[in-house]
């Protein structure tokens, strides 16, 4: 694993100088190179000594790049074989919940429309057998309203 952090970090900072390297070089018109004072190495170097300089710098950083590149699918190629997903996932048996008894005080099922007339006639039964509610002597009875008054 150590490796394959290390062979990444080699592989950003061989870009990063690649991308410098490239950028550094005088093109026809010394586009970047002049802007980074390419145009004044010229005179260091001598004409034909940079260009051949950052040629080499070029060539052994892409050399370079394409070595990291190549290694990295392979390490990363090694890690995960082609295998399925069904072949990754733990293999167990499971097996169905058991049911467990309803509570006591639930209802067993739902009741059909019979019992339900049933239970209802019922409850009309039982709240025709019990007394009204008596109001307080201390309050009136709400006055209704006669039209024409």
């Amino acid at each position: 694993m150590l490796l394959y952090y290390a062979v990444v970090a080699l592989h950003v900072i061989v870009c990063v100088i690649l991308v410098l390297v490239v950028l550094l070089q005088s093109g026809k018109g010394a586009d970047l190179a002049g802007a980074f004072g390419g145009g004044a190495t010229q005179t260091a170097f001598g004409s034909r000594g940079p260009a051949s300089f950052l040629s080499k710098m070029t060539t052994i950083a892409a050399v370079v790049f394409m070595l990291t590149s190549i290694g990295l699918s392979l390490m990363s190629t090694q890690k995960s074989a082609a295998r399925s997903v069904l072949e990754t996932t733990k293999q167990e048996t499971t097996q169905p919940a058991k049911k467990a008894p309803a509570p006591a005080g639930a209802p067993a099922a739902t009741p059909t429309p019979e019992q339900i007339r049933q239970r209802v006639e019922e409850l009309q039964r039982s709240n025709q057998q019990a007394p009204a509610p008596q109001q307080d002597s201390g309050s009136k009875p709400a006055e209704t309203a006669q039209p024409g008054q």
